[in-house]
């Protein structure tokens, strides 16, 4: 397989072993999946340290267009580029359009998504896993190559807030790098609350580990827990998940409206006991689908990969800290506040609270 990288030898060593594990290769990506050492493991991950050396890719823009009553076109790009996770900490991220979690991707329930993936990665492959549609994995979810780009076609039948994902193996690596993020498929009845819902954010949890660590990917517990909010419309706030910026920039709301949050935790690997301090669930919609509803819950309990569509009211001015109840990863940083005010709009003061 030849690649247009001009760099040094051990890109190219990483290139043709990690050719052999995108779907459909032979024998020697099995064989080394089954006999590989420690060794042969860490040498791996040491190649692709190199040839990731000095790559920090600008975002580019998620294309998403709609073409036809019911077609969808989405175009995303696999890229390596850095993330402030934490002040001052920099991760050199697996991402999907520059960002981790990736960008957010809505689309409306019978939908069928055209999907285009370019892999910028100079030397690793990378896929896409929709949660949210029916497809074959082994022929939809395959591997692009690096500096290739693949189409794929596949209906969004069900409406919820799905999380998705890069499918390559390992999966895990993959993933905890930073290839995650969320679709929503809004129901083509909506919502029974619709009419009642003031505001709308979307809320996506996930976990950084040790940079690129296979074992602590595995074993290991996360450093980092924590939130980010992603645009549903031109002008919202859109971030990364690190471990500041929705302590620092809190989500706003008036006095006496119903709130709306589309959520998600892409883990990898935690569970997510997500709560509002200082308010009640009046609505739970259990994967964001309107036919598991559920009324005046304290804690929504979301796996890896689980969503909701949560909704409550704020009768009070004052800052709502939202996190998930594990409180050993909230202390990691999975706190984001949500502001609230007489007129909805930031009074300058000062967040506080867990």
């Amino acid at each position: 397989m030849k690649r247009n990288v001009s760099t040094l030898l051990s890109v190219a060593l990483v290139a043709s072993r990690l050719a052999a594990c995108s779907n459909g290769g032979g024998g020697e990506a099995k064989a080394e999946n089954k006999n590989g050492t420690a060794a042969t493991t860490q040498q791996s991950a040491a190649n692709m340290l190199a040839a990731h050396k000095g790559v920090n890719q600008a975002p580019v823009p998620l294309k998403m267009e709609r073409v036809g009553l019911h077609d969808v076109r989405v175009e995303m790009t696999a890229q390596i580029t850095d993330i402030e996770i934490d002040k001052g900490k920099i991760y050199k991220a697996w991402t999907f359009n520059g960002q981790a979690p990736g960008p957010l991707v809505v689309v409306n329930e019978g939908d069928t998504i055209h999907f285009t993936l370019k892999n910028m990665d100079p030397v690793v492959p990378h896929s896409m896993d929709f949660h949210a549609v029916h497809a074959s994995p082994s022929k939809d979810f395959i591997d692009v190559m690096p500096n290739k780009s693949g189409t794929f076609t596949y209906p969004a039948n069900k409406p919820g807030v799905f999380m998705y994902h890069c499918g390559t193996k390992p999966v895990l690596q993959h993933i905890a790098n930073g290839m995650h993020g969320v679709i929503i498929v809004k129901p083509k009845n909506g919502y029974p609350t619709d009419k009642e819902v003031d505001r709308e954010y979307v809320l996506i949890q996930n976990e950084w580990y040790k940079y690129n660590d296979m074992n602590d990917f595995q074993n290991g517990v996360p450093s980092y827990v924590v939130f980010s909010t992603k645009a549903l419309r031109p002008g919202d706030p859109n971030t990364n998940g690190d471990t500041f910026t929705l302590k620092e920039k809190p989500l706003l709301a008036k006095v006496g409206e119903k709130i709306r949050l589309y959520v998600n935790n892409v883990g990898p690997n935690e569970v997510s006991s997500f709560h509002v301090v200082g308010t009640v669930f009046d609505d739970v919609y259990l994967d964001g689908n309107p036919s598991n509803h559920l009324q005046g819950m304290q804690t929504v309990m979301l796996p890896a990969s689980g969503g909701a569509v949560v909704e409550f009211t704020v009768t009070r001015p004052g800052t709502y800290p939202i996190v998930t109840h594990q409180f050993n990863n909230a202390q990691k940083g999975a706190v984001a506040m949500l502001k609230v005010t007489e007129t909805g709009e930031d009074d300058g003061s000062e967040t506080s609270g867990h």
